[in-house]
């Protein structure tokens, strides 16, 4: 097939987006330079702040990245060998790795065929007297059902990690109308600060948040090396956190968030309206519970879907596939015994998911020209 000369679009346009907060971010940076406080210096601490406040929530815990988040969180609880952590096989690999590091029984649910994050109504019937924890994942941008979800965990006693590493900034209406930022509503909730996030460092980065004062002096405590003062090793931690150069970038970047976030809608929209006449295509569903802030523009093809990402690369339009292989299908995981076709929603998802360039300086034209090419891609296909 022949190839294009267009400038090849990114899925993530990260140094398009710097240019536009150049003098902010690089005068924070040069603050970090000028203090030399590279180590949980004040850039960490003001930024720990000014994201609690965001939030409307009492605590907000740096640290490394997204992975030890999750990860520090489990450990907080505790769990032991063998306690069963419900969660996704629909995810990124991290939300399963640190359940098993920790020696945790993973027990997979099924996903929303619309939301594409954890069936809230097949939850209960995982539920079993070896249950510890839920932990839901907000996908792609917006909520799972955290009001159903809560409710079937108080019933059973059980807590919720939130993993938000997708969707900060989202908001979940409950039904009574009153709202909530999306990973302050479980237990602990848990977000990546991972530069093609919404609100992503320079580098690597993770937090996690709570209301609860005894679990926030845990968190604190494991994420550094178990001690509550120096030297002072109360119990088994890790070494984790948010370094103050990314600090100082995240704290310039929050002051735009809810800006990135509107962008990111306005540019789903756009894609909506250009998509809206392809009959094998089926743009990104919105949950009435949950704003979606757009972490992916993620559409369904159901025919063709390997060769219209195969015609995006030889035209240089960047495009993603979240995600191939589900968990269950993952070799690390084999193990557990998990059978493809206690996941039907799953399976039907990893042929049909295409995410699309999606970032705060798509334009119009830029959009325009990344659906002519699907649509003719899907014209190839037949």
């Amino acid at each position: 097939m022949a190839t294009t000369t267009h400038k090849p679009i990114q899925l993530v346009d990260l140094q398009g987006q710097y240019q536009h907060i150049k003098a902010e971010v690089d005068a924070a940076i040069q603050q970090v330079l000028d203090t030399s406080q590279y180590i949980n210096g004040q850039a960490v601490k003001d930024f720990a702040a000014q994201l609690g406040a965001y939030l409307d929530v009492a605590h907000v815990i740096p640290c490394g990245n997204g992975t030890d988040a999750l990860q520090i969180a489990l450990m907080a609880l505790d769990l032991k060998p063998g306690d069963e952590i419900i969660t996704t096989p629909f995810t990124y690999i991290a939300t399963a790795e640190v359940i098993a590091l920790l020696q945790l029984q993973p027990v997979m649910v099924d996903c929303n065929p619309c939301t594409f994050t954890i069936d809230e109504h097949r939850l209960e019937a995982a539920i079993t007297e070896k249950s510890k924890v839920i932990l839901p994942v907000h996908l792609y941008g917006q909520a799972a059902n955290m009001e159903a979800i809560m409710r079937i965990a108080r019933k059973h006693k059980l807590r919720v990690i939130e993993d938000n590493a997708q969707a900060i900034g989202a908001d979940f209406t409950y039904s009574d109308g009153t709202t909530a930022k999306l990973g302050t509503i479980g237990d602990i909730g848990c977000t990546s600060f991972f530069p093609s996030k919404n609100l992503g460092a320079y580098g690597d980065g993770g937090a996690m948040f709570t209301n609860d004062e005894e679990l926030a002096m845990r968190l604190r405590r494991i994420a550094n090396h178990g001690q509550s003062r120096r030297y002072y090793h109360d119990e088994i931690g890790v070494n984790s956190r948010l370094d103050s150069m990314q600090a100082a970038v995240l704290g310039v970047k929050l002051r735009h968030l809810d800006e990135y976030n509107a962008a990111r809608r306005a540019a789903a929209d756009y894609y909506d309206e250009l998509l809206a006449d392809l009959p094998n295509v089926t743009t990104p569903k919105r949950a009435k519970y949950s704003t979606h802030v757009f972490h992916q523009y993620t559409i369904l093809i159901e025919e063709g879907r390997d060769q219209v990402a195969a015609y995006l690369a030889e035209r240089n339009i960047a495009h993603g596939i979240y995600y191939p292989v589900p968990i269950h299908r993952q070799k690390g995981f084999l193990h557990y015994g998990f059978k493809p076709e206690q996941f039907p929603v799953t399976e039907w998802l990893t042929t049909r998911t295409l995410s699309l360039p999606m970032h705060t300086e798509l334009d119009r034209e830029t959009q325009a020209y990344i659906v002519e090419n699907v649509k003719a891609a899907l014209v190839t296909y037949k």
